[in-house]
């Protein structure tokens, strides 16, 4: 397993969570990652992203000043700490990476090509 998300869980809204992704391997070693996150009936969107060369950010508009995306290039994990979660944030959340030797960040899910599992984040109003 190269990237294992977790830390979804159930929360009100307003309310907060922190989603975690374990990195390995070549997924581990890539430069750019990423949040993405699929409701039910919609398809797969990015969320947030950050590109370790240069030390860039990137976020989904309207999840920008309630989201935080981070990295622990010791623990080899990539983080996202959500707060003021609202119903719309429902979602299975996915973690992602470019893979080894790719410096480019985009938002394009095609673009990914190590994918975790998923973990399902629900917020309730």
């Amino acid at each position: 397993v190269q990237l294992q998300a977790f830390g979804g869980g159930w929360v009100q809204a307003g309310g907060s969570l922190r989603l975690s992704c374990a990195a390995s391997g070549r997924a581990g070693s890539s430069a750019v990652m990423g949040w993405f996150r699929q409701a039910p009936g919609k398809e797969r969107e990015f969320v947030a992203g950050l590109n370790w060369v240069g030390g860039s950010t990137y976020y989904k508009e309207s999840v920008k000043g309630r989201f935080t995306i981070s990295r622990d290039n010791v623990e080899n994990t990539m983080y996202l700490q959500m707060n003021s979660l609202k119903p719309e944030d429902t979602a299975v959340y996915y973690c992602a990476a470019r893979g080894t030797g790719i410096t480019v960040f985009t938002r394009t899910r095609q673009a990914y090509k190590y994918w975790g599992q998923g973990t399902k984040v629900t917020v309730s109003s």
